[in-house]
């Protein structure tokens, strides 16, 4: 485990805390724009065609809009765009904001998110993905690199994508961060009460966390869950660790949205399961679609 360090002032010195389907078409041109990379609601409307909704209706004799999880589409089936994959993901956390590390509640979140990276990178969880290694492009178990807390021009009520993008950038050029590589990902935790807002659409209201990119440095925002939209009757903790599975899952398989594997209609492989979890050494994370077993796993 890293030890957590306060960032203040932009500029000062570093301180590191040590069988497949591929398709080579290319993205569509909405790929690194309009590509579904977010964690939705919990319990939106199924993705699921309404004509097959209908026909599992009447042979199971239940309601698919009563607020319970819906069955992942039956056509689902990512293919390869022919994009870059993390191949040994490094993960590094970034808890942006004022409050975080000043309150021992903050602290232990932030101590035990930083653990379930530590664990999950090395379990049974990354290994399920290996089924979309791509030639030259073995996904395998990664590592947490480190934290850090950075409270300079901290959001106070939102923050934009674009507004996101340029303090990763100003956070690599001063070292705050440790400089990115092919496998980096870096992961941005709001505080409570700072909404993210992407695409038109903002966190609570539309989506509860995303992946994205600017250049080559991946990185994934999570708001803190202060809805039941994105808490989903679960802890804020287990509902960051399902959320944060989600995209770290995402992220690894098509860390430039639509460029890795993708399917057009269902999205990256945790959308297509988003909202059902199983425990992996010991925490709560989402299934992920997997085209071996044309199911969530």
């Amino acid at each position: 485990m890293k030890k957590i360090r306060k960032r203040g002032k932009p500029g000062a010195s570093r301180r590191t805390s040590t069988k497949r389907k591929t398709s080579k078409r290319k993205a569509s041109p909405s790929a690194s724009g309009e590509s579904i990379r977010v964690v939705p609601l919990h319990y939106p409307e199924p993705a699921v065609a309404t004509s097959d909704l209908a026909r599992q209706r009447a042979a199971e004799g239940r309601e698919f809009f009563d607020g319970r999880p819906v069955p992942a589409p039956a056509k689902a089936q990512m293919t390869y765009r022919g994009g870059p994959l993390l191949r040994n993901a490094e993960v590094f956390t970034i808890f942006w904001g004022r409050t975080w590390g000043t309150t021992p509640s903050s602290t232990a979140l932030m101590n035990k998110l930083n653990r379930f990276f530590a664990d999950i990178l090395m379990s049974s969880m990354i290994d399920q993905l290996a089924e979309y290694d791509v030639p030259g492009q073995a996904i395998g178990r990664g590592s947490f690199i480190g934290t850090d807390v950075i409270s300079a021009a901290a959001p106070s009520e939102s923050v934009t994508d674009s507004v996101l993008q340029a303090q990763l950038r100003k956070w690599l050029r001063a070292k705050l961060v440790p400089k990115q590589t092919r496998n980096t990902l870096y992961f941005v935790y709001l505080e409570p009460g700072v909404a993210s807002i992407m695409g038109g659409g903002r966190s609570c209201q539309n989506y509860c966390g995303y992946h994205s990119n600017v250049g080559r440095a991946y990185y994934a925002v999570m708001p803190y869950p202060s809805c039941d939209g994105c808490l989903g009757g679960m802890s804020p903790f287990d509902a960051l660790t399902g959320t944060s599975s989600h995209e770290l899952c995402e992220a690894i398989t098509d860390p430039v949205p639509g460029s890795g594997w993708y399917d057009d209609v269902n999205g990256e492989v945790g959308d297509i399961c988003a909202w059902s979890f199983k425990r992996v050494a010991g925490y709560t994370v989402q299934l992920e679609w997997s085209n071996r077993e044309n199911n969530c796993v």
